[in-house]
């Protein structure tokens, strides 16, 4: 089982923590952490988008010119697509681009994500990662002090509003909690800051 250095907030070591090898010392398996992320985009996205087609463009009603005789070629309305101000021919429409993975695929992936994570060695875990007053001041010294990149990922076990809050403001920080855990945070986190009571509800959920 990999073991990982147990830090306080000032960035103290003050003892070590053993890890589940069962999520965190798998061999990462790239294709199903590729299906996760694609998977996730796709369901970030809106579906808003949509263009007009030549009956939804406003005018256009009359034909141009009469269809024989003119040495044009016939036209029956000026606002079909080859027409400037004419609608879009096979434009996009409003359509929901989210689909859903096989549990399993989802956990392999999870587990696939943590233990790269945990192979690279940019999984630091920190024993309580509280805050008494809303404060940004504190979460930089805290990521300072345990040597946590720029772009790093806080997990934690439950809402924490105070800390939160603190951590929004700093760039390429985001926070979150365990249930809401996803492949495309941890492998776009620089690392992983994890509190201890976070690494046991992980090892709960997916061991």
């Amino acid at each position: 089982m990999p073991n990982v250095q147990l830090l306080n907030m000032s960035g103290e070591k003050i003892g070590e923590i053993e890890l589940n090898d069962a999520i965190f010392g798998i061999e990462p398996n790239e294709a199903v952490m590729h299906a996760a992320v694609v998977n996730y985009l796709a369901n970030q996205r809106q579906g808003t988008q949509s263009t007009l087609t030549r009956t939804e463009v406003r005018g256009g009603g009359r034909k141009p010119w009469r269809q024989k005789g003119t040495g044009h070629a016939r036209q029956g309305s000026t606002r079909a697509p080859q027409w400037t101000h004419g609608g879009v021919a096979l434009g996009p429409k409003p359509r929901d681009y989210s689909y859903s993975l096989n549990k399993k695929v989802k956990r392999l992936a999870l587990k696939s994500a943590l233990s790269s994570k945990a192979a690279e060695n940019t999984i630091i875990v920190v024993d309580n990662i509280t805050t008494d007053e809303y404060k940004t001041k504190t979460m930089i010294a805290m990521l300072a002090a345990v040597n946590a990149s720029k772009k790093a990922l806080i997990v934690l076990p439950e809402v924490s509003e105070k800390v939160q809050k603190s951590a929004a403001n700093i760039p390429g920080v985001k926070t979150t909690l365990v249930n809401t855990l996803n492949v495309y945070d941890i492998l776009n986190a620089g690392c992983l800051v994890v509190s201890s009571d976070a690494v046991k509800k992980i090892e709960e959920v997916y061991a």
